[in-house]
């Protein structure tokens, strides 16, 4: 069974950059979900997907899964680009396309 090591994005209902810092490792499902064909809920009878471990950097991450022979995989994450710009922008007079309403 493989592992994923990874750092998680942040919700995209916050704001904030909560539980965004640590490194989790969890385990890639073998088998696929399947459906309950009564109540129409999904189960796996993978019990490995259910473990996840946090790290605070990438190398504990790591030498905890060569230290116990699990497989892994690293994604690194993606950092956003972010735009400076001030509100006064918009009333420039030197805009390429006029503000209005």
């Amino acid at each position: 069974m493989t592992a994923r090591i990874f750092r998680p994005a942040k919700t995209a209902t916050q704001s904030g950059l909560g539980k965004t810092r640590c490194w989790r490792l969890e385990y890639v499902p073998e088998t696929p979900r399947s459906i309950e064909p009564l109540m129409g809920w999904t189960s796996s009878s993978d019990m490995k997907s259910q473990i996840k471990l946090t790290f605070e950097t990438k190398e504990e991450a790591v030498a905890y899964a060569q230290r116990n022979g699990i497989a892994y995989r690293v994604e690194e994450p993606k950092e956003a680009k972010r735009r400076i710009v001030s509100y006064s922008d918009n009333f420039k007079t030197n805009r390429l396309t006029p503000w209005t309403h």
